[in-house]
């Protein structure tokens, strides 16, 4: 979920810092909270743009499926093999 909600909600990697401070407090796990994180770079507005503009749409949406796939799956290893 996570994941999914940095796509649209992108904010730079410091912005999303005490947001992810509080999450966590709140009881977010690690992995979640990674997730998040590597989504948001990813999803940059502008470089989502240009990246359009490069690949065309069908390898963009291949782009955009790979960005959420990765950070779950990322997410998911800090979960179980980390913490």
């Amino acid at each position: 979920m996570a994941a999914t909600l940095g796509v649209p909600l992108y904010a730079c990697g410091g912005g999303t810092i005490p947001l992810l401070q509080q999450w966590l407090l709140s009881g977010m796990s690690m992995g979640s909270a990674s997730a998040f994180m590597l989504t948001g770079p990813a999803t940059k507005i502008t470089n989502l743009g240009a990246l359009k503009i490069v690949l065309g749409v069908r390898h963009f949406v291949y782009y955009l499926a790979f960005v959420i796939v990765f950070a779950m799956g990322t997410g998911w290893a800090v979960n179980h093999f980390l913490w």
